[in-house]
């Protein structure tokens, strides 16, 4: 059996590694040893995690997953989070989470009997923590967007700042004369920034 620590992080300003102390302190205390470490910085609302799907590739039958939290594992859609159930069952591994105190006996040798149970109560836990993980990212995401939406209706937010030096020196290429493709090949911008601020340059022009 292999302890492998799966860490994450939803933002790369996030430190996905800050729980490394936490799980490594957990092994200790049950001399065991963690054989390898995967980190990232992804969603936990999606699948797309390609850290999470090495561990499982280099996993054999009896290895342990270990997470801080059920949530570093699954933000998931109901959907989702059995497709990766059915995933890590695929390769027999054993889920152990820090906040789930059950499944710290998938670490022990049990008789037939009582591992099956532990297995069974384990599996219910877990659905009903990722469940409530997902409850969690929704809730957030829909506080966010009323947020947002507050403060467009109360004029709090206001759209990306203007690059003033970048405009000005586009006029400058449109006031003389350079073509669209070689200011947008130069420059980066849109052709709907340049059309904006060609309606700009005719409209500030002295009128002959």
């Amino acid at each position: 059996m292999y302890v492998r620590a799966y860490l994450r992080a939803s933002t790369m300003e996030q430190d996905a590694g800050r729980a490394r102390a936490d799980l490594e302190q957990f092994c200790h205390e049950r001399e065991l040893r963690i054989a390898a470490t995967y980190e990232e910085n992804e969603s936990g609302a999606s699948l797309r995690r390609p850290q999470l799907f090495r561990l499982l590739s280099d996993s054999q039958p009896g290895d342990v997953l270990l997470i801080e939290q059920v949530d570093r594992l699954s933000r998931l859609s109901e959907d989702e989070w059995e497709k990766l159930k059915a995933a890590i069952k695929d390769r027999g591994v054993k889920i152990v989470a820090l906040d789930l105190p059950t499944s710290h006996m998938m670490l022990k040798t049990e008789d037939v009997f009582t591992g099956r149970m532990f297995e069974a109560i384990n599996a219910m836990l877990l659905d009903m923590l990722a469940a409530i993980a997902r409850k969690d990212y929704e809730d957030r995401r829909r506080r966010q967007a009323q947020g947002i939406a507050k403060a467009k209706a109360e004029g709090r937010m206001k759209g990306r700042r203007e690059d003033t030096k970048r405009n000005d020196a586009i006029m400058a290429m449109l006031a003389n004369g350079q073509s669209w493709n070689t200011i947008v090949q130069a420059t980066g911008a849109s052709r709907s920034t340049l059309s904006r601020l060609s309606q700009r340059l005719k409209s500030s022009s002295p009128v002959s």
